[in-house]
């Protein structure tokens, strides 16, 4: 994995030539040390101009970027590449068939010579995570290219006359001494919406590229192809072949995603996700004689002793932790966190500039920071659960009526349903902010707009017509909000992070099951369930679905509510705050109710705070 940045500036004003411009490229790839901490490469010509750092994991020696590729001693196209590609042994058999010579074992260089080969129809072959920029040097335009899930980031800012900048994140763009970064009330809402609007960034004139989409960028212009989206497509399989599709699905993806050269490790919760993974890939090692596999797990002081359940979480990790590894015998380690070392400005700074932009998760987003930190002193790579609850529907709120019928996203109707009169995103905002903001209707525009996408087919059923679009909203909305924390968490130590619930296959085959063979057995992740069972202990199949856990301890509590005391008292974020509110909110008792509306609240401000202090951000509101 990677960081990658890109010029291409070919409606530039007349006499721009980028050979000149290499301190300003420089520049933007330095921002992306952490992401590839192994090598920095540059590669500039007279329209365009690429950078990269690498993080080595496939082809240690000969896999440096940018890579060309040749012919007859012509140029024919350049790749700035961020990602792995699973298939990437057979196409680079089924291109050596038609005369490719390869130059080195990398990944890298088969997407390469794919594009040769098949032009941008090459994209329908690819399986994996990834985002890169290719420069076609006999057409003269570049192409940018996302995962299908959205696994890996990439951005682009339009602001910079005749030109477009590319890159891993937004802080490699801003490093461009043309780029700014204003926040303005759109890109505010988009923030504190909590959604995940596809294309869209919190800065102006900063877009992402959507997930499975191609832009070519020409003298033309731009111009946009979504080469893939969770369809429809009739199912036909009976609940038993279902569930041997899904095992045999999960079986060759996991053994692909634990190919690597570095040391490879896999995250485990003790949730049924993670330990499905975590087992799969213990059973790949073994068939190829090795292992035995590391797992991690995060923890908190004294979190096991004193947990207190609630509408969230019912158990807390670490006795399911230990049952999966005795049961797997894999090789262990809990990292155990206090609430001083979660409350650690150095970390929460660290967050914010990793995510170039203020988190409003807290605990969640520092403990998954500390424990890659851990994670990364034994291994390059790690295997995570995540996005196995969008695919096959384990959220409590799947299951549960009221939310599906309401019309808004389901994880927002959850708190909108506990407490009506609540705003966890604006209640601290002042007043006339929050009116100008108009969340409700931004949320209302950015729903109607995700269910206009979803393809129903000819399926008469209208409560597998809901919860088609309930899915397609978890798919192309809310899993790229844990996309994005896992990938910046861990990118900022030099840690890659695989998804192989993200693998399209198995989304697209499970995404058009119907929800009554998702749910055979009455409870969530049916299909999940029965697929693995016979690999895990049964504690976890019994386990019902838990979040990734959260601090109870109360001195994490009140260190936060001093924070927030003095933040209100003198911060660059005291102007968008109600001070009475913040009083009220840092006077409020103290009560883990499992929703935390005063905590996330309280979070909210000192995010802000940090990321208004720390960040080149300017707000125009």
């Amino acid at each position: 994995m990677c960081g990658i940045v890109g010029w291409v500036a070919l409606g530039a004003p007349e006499g721009r030539d980028l050979r000149r411009e290499t301190a300003a490229v420089r520049a933007m790839t330095g921002t992306m040390a952490l992401r590839g901490p192994d090598a920095e490469g540059l590669w500039v010509r007279e329209h365009i101009a690429f950078g990269h750092r690498r993080l080595a994991v496939i082809d240690l020696v000969s896999g440096d970027q940018p890579m060309t590729v040749e012919h007859d001693g012509r140029e024919l196209a350049a790749i700035t590449y961020s990602g792995e590609l699973y298939n990437y042994r057979e196409l680079r058999d089924e291109l050596r068939g038609r005369g490719h010579v390869f130059k080195t074992d990398s990944d890298t260089e088969v997407v390469l010579r794919a594009y040769v080969e098949w032009g941008e129809d090459f994209v329908d072959r690819l399986n994996g995570m990834y985002a890169f920029g290719i420069w076609d040097a006999r057409r003269e335009h570049l192409l940018l290219v996302r995962d299908r899930m959205g696994v890996k980031p990439l951005y682009y800012y339009t602001a910079v006359a005749g030109s477009v900048l590319f890159a891993s994140e937004p802080k490699a763009v801003f490093a461009h001494p043309q780029a700014e970064a204003v926040v303005d009330l759109e890109g505010l809402r988009e923030l504190l919406a909590f959604i995940k609007t596809p294309g869209h960034a919190i800065y102006r004139d900063l877009h992402e590229v959507v997930p499975g989409e191609v832009i070519r960028v020409d003298a033309d212009g731009l111009h946009r192809r979504q080469y893939w989206r969770p369809s429809y497509a009739e199912h036909t399989d009976p609940l038993d072949a279902t569930v041997r599709t899904v095992r045999g699905l999960l079986d060759d993806i996991v053994a692909r995603q634990t190919i690597a050269d570095v040391p490879l490790c896999a995250l485990l919760s003790g949730g049924l996700d993670s330990s499905a993974v975590t087992a799969l890939a213990q059973l790949a090692l073994t068939a190829r004689g090795e292992g035995p596999l590391r797992s991690f797990a995060v923890d908190f002081v004294g979190q096991t002793e004193h947990f207190k359940p609630d509408p969230m979480r019912a158990t807390p990790d670490a006795p399911f932790v230990h049952d999966v590894v005795k049961h797997l015998h894999v090789d262990h380690e809990d990292i155990v966190l206090d609430a001083a070392t979660l409350m650690d400005p150095l970390s929460r700074n660290a967050v914010v500039a990793a995510m170039d932009q203020p988190t409003f998760g807290g605990d969640i987003y520092t403990s998954l920071y500390l424990l890659f930190r851990a994670v990364r002193e034994h291994s390059t790579v790690a295997l995570s659960g995540e996005a196995a609850d969008e695919v096959f529907g384990g959220y409590a709120w799947f299951h549960q009526p009221a939310v599906i019928q309401s019309e808004t996203f389901p994880w927002l109707a959850v708190f909108t349903l506990a407490d009506p009169g609540a705003d966890a995103s604006s209640g601290a905002l002042a007043q006339d902010l929050r009116e100008s903001l108009r969340l409700p209707e931004y949320r209302e525009a950015a729903y109607r707009a995700a269910l206009a996408e979803v393809d129903h087919g000819d399926d008469p059923d209208p409560h597998n017509r809901r919860m088609r679009e309930i899915s397609y909203l978890h798919l192309t909305r809310f899993v790229q909000i844990l996309l994005d924390r896992k990938d910046r968490m861990s990118m900022a130590h030099g840690l890659e992070v695989r998804v192989p619930f993200c693998d399209h296959r198995l989304v697209q085959y499970v995404y058009n099951t119907p929800w009554s063979m998702k749910t055979f057995d009455g409870r969530e992740k049916s299909l999940l369930r029965a697929a693995t069972a016979d690999v895990l202990p049964a504690s976890v199949v019994a386990r019902v679905k838990s979040p990734y856990p959260s601090t109870q301890d109360e001195r994490y509590e009140r260190a936060l509510r001093e924070a927030a005391a003095v933040v209100a008292a003198d911060s660059p974020a005291s102007a968008l705050l109600d001070r009475a509110k913040v009083g009220e909110l840092v006077a409020s008792p103290y009560e883990h109710d499992g929703f935390g509306l005063a905590r996330r609240q309280i979070e909210q401000i000192l995010a802000l705070d940090t990321w208004l202090r720390h960040s080149p951000a300017r707000l125009e509101l």
